[in-house]
């Protein structure tokens, strides 16, 4: 191919930088950058600009898949001549050059970049810049490239250099060196807007992996210059599809072989990297794994260009289905199905400007109201409460409000609102659905009993359980006429039925009724089934509240066996049951076999959340709590140290999750005689709760903040107390008292009393103290009209009073 200075126009808007990284070679990597370079240049009727660089320059072989034999200069060359250019611009005054970037521009701006790069492929506008000039002196010069002491030179460069390339190019794919080098980290850090990193399955790709990632995502987090996104994209390679059981293992995970799996390791490093609560990249990884295939393995062959059919056994269409997260501006934890979703409804939204109308607004209220339907499902629920919303609103334009289609999107918005804690404006929609649709289809028709139910959910969360519970017996006794006493919806309805008796602590009806579910789902569904397996938890919930705690560990025990089995040991259902389980066994007294379930869960937890989340640390303090029962107070100070570092490390010393890490260290300091150092940190609660009690709590909901300084109240409360027998403690709570009273916070104020009354009844409390402290009891009781109790008081301060008089006397004696 004829080799000729390029003339490559700006783009309008910029391009993007990928880099492809693997930790180790074999993995596959430049020939997955290949495929897609290939793909992405074939786009829009092959008009995108497409540049690869190769990088990988002690072990250069990009070239060889273009069959680009000739030797041309590339980007070793390109910065030797940068290196030239800062020497010769470092010999000029520094005021010529005391801007970083401006340096940077200057030397970019006398080198003409574009003579580095080649023309790959005639039909599409694909570009190479390669490695270098493969002569005699490549090697010796390649090991005088001090990648270190240009970045020194100017700490700008490469980030420019990526800007320049991105201004001409849609794409510029990066193929990077493998492994801890220098060139590498310019690969993975400096230059990209994301990071592929391509893996095959096995430990030390993947621990290289992890490190690799952690430590690029913290550059850039960490250095000022570097504030720009770095999304991570992992790419398996080379799986082998015909062994499933080994490609699972290795995906997933398998505790019996010390195999972590590389979802699950994925999975904590994007949610602690990107400070997300929980993400999935379960439909990511069904969609994208580059299996391994006999035809490839062999020469430099572009499987794109061979095997255009693209059936789902093909590597191209696993290369299609990574770019649809690669260039859609998706996250790897996106499922396939929102990606979807998201792509019909932005091509509605746009056909809907050109020709308004019902063909299209309502497919696009149909997609609006599963996406928001996925949210809900997700955990997202705020962008799922604004997709529902304008689903309701376009079929409410287009259909009218007492349309079908409308009433159940309606009902979608209502169970929303429900998981939301909005329930006013649930209840609202769902009686306007119950009254609509018994109205048009009758009040037996199954949409309706369906609307009734929901309904009936939203009245039990409201505590009108009498209301519920009326609605729940017409429901299940017209499923029951209609459909039969073992119906699947007669069975859920028996079931909500059962629970609603639960909250109205009608134990034995509920029993019964669930009993009756749980026979019936057994032999119609199967013992291990999930519907099956609900109403087993739910049993076991009411069989414990009436003290059975050994039929509640039969329960309990045969569900955790099927999740764990069928689940896996981490998933989140499994977790739950666990918890379940723990709390029983405690109940029973069995701390060693609570103690052993609460050391998995945390296991468990840390692999799957890592150390810092919220739930691994409530785990964590759970297994303090074992472990304090079962006499091991070092074990349990030493998980108590650690939840403590964690607390004060995240969300600061006065932070009410810390200062109850704090309380609960003083505790089993105290059990081991160390009185003093348990003593300092009930002080730093007490004057952390101070902090907490005057200051603001960061803007959070009303809500959450009255419950975190509740908590500190109660923590106060809760030291002072044990210590009302000292002065200094008792003058603390009658000032606490005095303050509340001022505030006008006569529910918590309240509460204060019940504690410091006794306290200022005991004997010996010096005269003044107890006199001080009666007054502000007095001012309580009088605020709040409570006549008898003032009375009672001035009653039990007159026998303190004679006790505190006949101990004086004998004391006289």
């Amino acid at each position: 191919m004829e080799c000729q200075r390029l003339s490559l126009p700006p783009l309008t808007a910029p391009g993007e930088v990928v880099t492809f990284y693997s930790y180790k070679g074999g993995t596959g990597r430049t020939m997955a950058l290949s495929n897609i370079a290939v793909l992405l240049a074939r786009r829009e009727n092959a008009s995108v600009p497409v540049l690869m660089l190769d990088w990988d320059m002690e072990a250069p072989g990009l070239h060889h898949y273009f069959e680009q034999h000739e030797e041309r200069p590339g980007v070793l060359e390109f910065f030797e001549a940068c290196r030239q250019q800062l020497e010769r611009f470092r010999l000029e005054p520094a005021s010529r050059h005391a801007d970083d970037q401006a340096l940077a521009r200057r030397v970019l701006d006398a080198i003409d970049w574009q003579q580095y790069v080649v023309r790959v492929d005639e039909g599409s506008p694909l570009y190479l810049m390669r490695a270098g000039r493969f002569d005699a002196s490549y090697s010796e010069r390649l090991a005088q490239m001090r990648w270190d002491q240009l970045f020194d030179a100017c700490p700008a460069l490469f980030r420019c250099f990526a800007d320049t390339l991105a201004a001409h190019f849609r794409y510029v794919l990066v193929d990077s060196r493998t492994g801890r080098t220098e060139s590498a980290g310019i690969c993975t850090t400096l230059l990209p807007k994301k990071l592929v990193v391509v893996f095959t399955p096995n430990r030390q790709s993947l621990e290289g992996v992890d490190a690799l990632v952690t430590r690029a995502i913290e550059y850039r987090r960490s250095h000022e210059d570097e504030q720009r996104p770095l999304l991570v994209y992992p790419l398996p390679s080379r799986i082998e599809m015909g062994d499933g059981a080994q490609r699972a293992e290795w995906r997933r995970g398998d505790a019996q072989k010390s195999i972590a799996g590389f979802q699950p390791m994925f999975e904590r490093l994007l949610r602690v990297s990107y400070g997300l609560p929980q993400i999935s990249l379960d439909s990511y990884f069904d969609e994208v794994q580059l299996q391994q295939t006999k035809t490839f393995a062999y020469g430099e062959q572009l499987a794109v260009r061979i095997d255009q059919g693209g059936d789902r056994f093909s590597l191209t269409r696993t290369f299609e289905a990574f770019l649809h997260w690669l260039t859609g501006g998706y996250f790897p934890w996106q499922s396939s199905r929102e990606i979807h979703l998201l792509a019909a409804i932005n091509e509605a939204r746009n056909a809907l400007l050109l020709e308004p109308g019902r063909a299209v607004a309502l497919p696009l209220a149909r997609d609006l109201g599963r996406l928001g339907e996925l949210y809900r499902k997700d955990g997202r629920t705020a962008q799922a409460l604004d997709a529902l919303r304008q689903s309701v609103e376009i079929r409410v334009r287009m259909l009218g409000e007492e349309h079908v289609d409308t009433l159940a999107a309606k009902s979608g918005m209502a169970r929303l609102l429900r998981q939301l804690g909005k329930l006013d404006e649930a209840r609202f929609l769902d009686e306007d659905v119950v009254s609509t649709r018994a109205r048009l289809q009758g009040s037996e028709h199954p949409d309706t009993l369906a609307a009734k139910a929901c309904l009936a959910q939203t009245l039990v969360l409201q505590h009108d359980h009498v209301g519920a519970l009326h609605l729940q017996d017409a429901v299940l006794a017209s499923y029951t006429q209609l459909l039969g006493s073992e119906h699947p919806l007669t069975l859920a309805a028996m079931d909500s039925r059962a629970l609603t008796l639960l909250q109205m602590d009608r134990l034995p009806q509920a029993q019964a009724l669930l009993d009756t579910v749980v026979t019936a789902r057994t032999r119609l569904f199967g013992a291990e089934h999930g519907d099956t397996l609900h109403s087993k938890l739910a049993l076991a919930q009411i069989v414990v509240r009436q003290g059975d705690f050994e039929g509640a560990r039969q329960l309990l025990d045969a569900v955790l066996q099927v999740q764990e089995r069928r689940l896996g040991p981490d998933h989140a259902a499994t977790l739950a049951t666990r918890d379940r389980l723990a709390e029983v066994l405690a109940g029973q007294g069995d701390w060693a076999g609570a103690r052993l379930l609460h050391e998995n869960q945390v296991a468990a937890r840390e692999r799957t959340l890592g150390l810092d989340h919220p739930e691994t640390l409530m785990s964590q303090r759970k297994l303090a709590e074992a472990l304090l029962r079962r006499g091991d107070l070092t074990a349990a100070r030493s998980v108590q140290e650690q939840v403590l570092e964690v607390h004060a490390r995240l969300l600061g010393e006065d932070h009410l999750d810390t200062l109850h890490s704090k309380k609960q260290l003083a505790g089993t300091l105290q059990q081991q005689g160390e009185n003093e150092a348990a003593r300092l940190l009930e002080d730093a609660v007490l004057s952390g709760s101070d902090r907490l009690l005057n200051g603001r709590t960061g803007g959070a909901p009303r809500a959450q903040e009255e419950s975190m300084l509740n908590g500190a109240r109660r923590l106060q409360e809760t030291i002072l107390a044990a210590r009302a027998t000292e002065p200094g403690t008792l003058e603390g709570m009658i000032g606490m008292l005095q303050s509340m009273i001022e505030r006008e916070q006569y529910h918590q104020a309240g509460e204060l009393v019940e504690h410091l009354k006794p306290c200022l009844l005991r004997p010996g409390v010096p005269g003044k103290l107890r006199k001080r402290g009666m007054a502000q009891l007095k001012r309580m009781y009088k605020l709040q009209g409570d006549l008898p109790a003032l009375l009672a008081l001035q009653e039990d301060e007159v026998l303190a009073l004679e006790g505190a008089l006949s101990e004086a006397r004998i004391e006289q004696r």
